[in-house]
């Protein structure tokens, strides 16, 4: 059931299950930017930019928060004044009470989010993100690997996961072991458990593994070795390495079940936007084809201009591209589709609404009207 969002940490929490903040960029600044997160919250106004217009209008209409995709406390700042053209929007809504949030690149890369959306509007086919997102459950930083005689194996990982080892998802002591051949040499000052000092001992074991997180390892290590029968027993730590997501990251590259031509491709993204018009650079020479693998990022994606051409991508969807940037696209044989930033993202407002209401409840979602893209025609 959702849940009943009657506070701006509700929302918050939400704008999170929505939209994950581990999956935002690095750079980016996502969540809960301003406001009081105890404070009342029953009407929310959904935006791409926080302007002045933005501003007066969620004032107008009585919200306790507004979500803004791009997050207007990004760069450094240093005062947030009324009267300052940079950060009177953000004063104005704070003096109010009026709490600020923002999704940003967590929305991009999630998925069900707006790459993937922008996808639906060219066609289907098998989607990947052009750069996937890694993750390691926080219990699985590490894998502990022993060696122990085959009768101390229970006790050993009985003792570790009582420490915190062995945890994956929703199961615990979950191990892996198999019988291995030990060999040693006793030095004579060593006291061997079985076989004799000053040979060469060759004796059947067990090797265990077991994943552990970074804050149980101390603990696990320290059972391991409580619980083992060896006077000096053979343990080995291995980091684990993030794991790539098939379905999350930035930006999407879909591999057209029916190849389309530029022109397809575009008549389908102005309806879908909607969009007016779109630009397009185009490679000498690739009037007519059919392009079989399209890359998509809204906003300013030129950034995975690499990653689209090592998925194959001949044409690049994407919001707004500087003019270096398209002729490197068109020497390395990518056509470019623009938009407009703004008008690659806008569309999913919508989206974005009925699932922050599937989430919560007791809270009344708007959309801005006073949103715009900043250009017009002249």
């Amino acid at each position: 059931m959702p849940r009943k969002a009657r506070r701006v940490g509700d929302l918050a929490r939400a704008l999170a299950q929505v939209a994950p903040p581990s999956l935002a960029a690095e750079w980016d600044n996502v969540g809960l930017l301003a406001g009081d997160a105890e404070a009342r919250c029953e009407r929310v106004l959904l935006t791409i930019d926080l302007t002045d217009q933005v501003a007066a209008e969620a004032l107008d209409l009585g919200v306790h928060a507004v979500v803004a995709y791009h997050p207007p406390i990004f760069d450094p700042i240093k005062r947030i004044v009324r009267q300052d053209a940079a950060t009177g929007a953000i004063a104005a809504l704070l003096l109010k009470g009026v709490a600020i949030l923002s999704p940003h690149t967590a929305l991009d890369a999630v998925a069900g989010g707006i790459n993937d959306w922008l996808i639906e509007g060219i066609g289907d086919g098998l989607v990947r993100p052009l750069q996937p997102s890694t993750s390691l459950p926080g219990h699985e930083a590490f894998k502990i690997v022993i060696f122990a005689p085959s009768d101390a194996v229970e006790r050993i990982r009985g003792a570790m996961s009582m420490a915190g080892a062995g945890r994956i998802g929703a199961y615990s002591q979950c191990s892996t072991s198999a019988v291995v051949e030990g060999t040693f040499f006793g030095s004579a000052s060593a006291r061997p458990r079985v076989g004799r000092r000053g040979r060469l001992e060759r004796v059947p074991e067990s090797r265990l593994e077991m994943v552990c997180g970074a804050r149980a390892l101390p603990a696990a290590l320290e059972a391991a070795r409580s619980a083992h029968p060896y006077e000096t027993p053979a343990i080995e730590v291995h980091t684990l390495t993030a794991q790539p997501n098939a379905y999350q990251g930035q930006g999407r590259a879909v591999h057209l079940s029916e190849p389309q031509t530029t022109a397809e491709i575009a008549q389908r993204l102005r309806r879908h936007l909607p969009a007016r018009r779109l630009e397009a650079a185009l490679v000498a020479g690739s009037d007519g084809q059919r392009h079989e693998v399209v890359a998509v990022c809204a906003g300013a994606g030129m950034g995975l201009m690499r990653s689209a051409l090592e998925a194959g991508a001949t044409l690049f969807f994407t919001g707004e591209a500087r003019h270096h940037e398209q002729l490197a696209a068109l020497r390395q044989g990518c056509s470019l589709l623009l938009s407009g930033h703004t008008v690659s993202e806008r569309g999913y407002l919508p989206r974005l609404a009925e699932r922050l209401a599937r989430a919560t409840a007791g809270t009344a979602f708007t959309l801005s009207k006073a949103d715009r893209h900043p250009l017009v025609d002249a």
